[in-house]
C-alpha cells in the first residue's frame, strides 16, 4: 500500500469532465463507485469529487447555455456531501482542454495547501469545490480523472487527443475508468502504444450495477415529449420543465 509522508495513504480528489446536458444519476454514481473500489482496496483515501461542466463553446450537439447546466447540477449534487461543483471551466473566456482543466484544479488546491493558511474563508469561499479544510493537511493531492469507458477508447483514435495531452493526464494525474460488466477495456489499451506505456496509471473499476441511462437518451425522450421520471432528479426535471430546455413542454 502506498504511504505518503505522515504515514497514511495518498489523498486524491477525482474530478469528472463533460457536458452535463442534462446531469443523470450516472454521472454522481461513479463517484461513489470509484471511492468503494479505493476504499476496499486500501491505496488511496478519496477525499473529494468534483463535478466540471465544459464551456459554452465546446459546441457539443444538445449543450444547453452553462447557467442552465450549472443550475440542474447543483440540484442534482444536494443530497451530495463530498460531490461539489467547479465552474470554473464554464467560466473561462474559451473552451480549454481536458489536460488544462486537471492542472489548475490540482495547482490550485496543492497552492492552498503549500500556503498553509488553512483557515482562509476568503480562499475557500472563491474555491467552493474545494475538500473540507479538515481534510487538506501538509501533503499534496492528486487530482485523477473519472470516466466512463467511452473517454478511454476515445484515446485510442488517432487524431482525436493531443498525445501530449494524453500522456500528461496519465502521468501527472491518471484515470479512474468505470466500465461495464462484459466490456474488455484490457484490449483498448493493449492495442493503444501510449496507453499500454503508462498501463499503471489507468485504474478500471468495473461496474456491476449497470445502468444505460444517458444525456444523449434523455434528450431525445424529452425532445419526444415523453417522460423522463425516475431517468433525472425530480428538481431537474422540473428546472427542465419551466426553462422548456430540449424542446420540452413548458409548465
Amino acid at each position: 500500500m502506498l504511504k505518503n509522508s505522515s504515514g497514511s495513504r495518498p489523498k486524491i480528489v477525482l474530478i469528472a469532465c463533460g457536458s452535463f446536458s442534462p446531469p443523470t444519476p450516472m454521472h454522481f454514481r461513479m463517484f461513489e463507485i470509484a471511492k468503494d473500489y479505493f476504499k476496499i482496496h486500501q491505496s488511496h483515501e478519496v477525499i473529494g469529487g468534483i463535478v466540471s461542466p465544459t464551456h459554452d463553446s465546446y459546441g457539443k450537439k444538445g449543450l444547453v447555455n452553462g447557467k442552465h447546466r450549472l443550475t440542474m447540477l447543483s440540484l442534482g449534487l444536494r443530497s451530495s456531501n463530498w460531490i461539489k461543483l467547479s465552474d470554473w471551466e464554464i467560466n473561462q473566456c474559451h473552451w480549454n482542454r481536458t489536460k488544462v482543466v486537471l492542472e489548475y484544479h490540482q495547482n490550485a488546491l496543492n497552492n492552498f495547501i503549500n500556503s498553509r493558511n488553512i483557515d482562509d474563508e476568503c480562499v475557500e469561499n472563491e474555491h467552493l469545490w474545494f475538500p473540507h479544510k479538515s481534510l487538506l493537511q501538509k501533503d499534496l493531492i492528486k487530482i485523477k480523472l473519472l470516466c466512463g469507458a467511452d473517454l478511454l477508447e476515445s484515446f485510442a483514435i488517432p487524431g482525436l487527443w493531443k498525445e501530449e495531452d494524453i500522456e500528461d493526464i496519465l502521468i501527472n494525474h491518471g484515470i479512474v475508468v468505470i466500465t461495464r460488466s462484459g466490456s474488455n477495456p484490457e484490449t483498448i489499451i493493449f492495442e493503444s502504444d501510449i496507453l499500454s506505456k503508462y498501463r499503471k496509471h489507468i485504474v478500471l473499476i468495473t461496474n456491476f450495477v449497470p445502468n444505460d441511462v444517458s444525456s444523449t437518451k434523455v434528450r431525445t425522450l424529452l425532445r419526444r415529449g415523453e417522460s423522463v421520471k425516475y431517468l433525472l432528479d425530480d428538481s431537474v426535471i422540473q428546472y427542465i420543465e419551466k426553462w422548456g430546455l430540449y424542446n420540452s413542454t413548458t409548465t
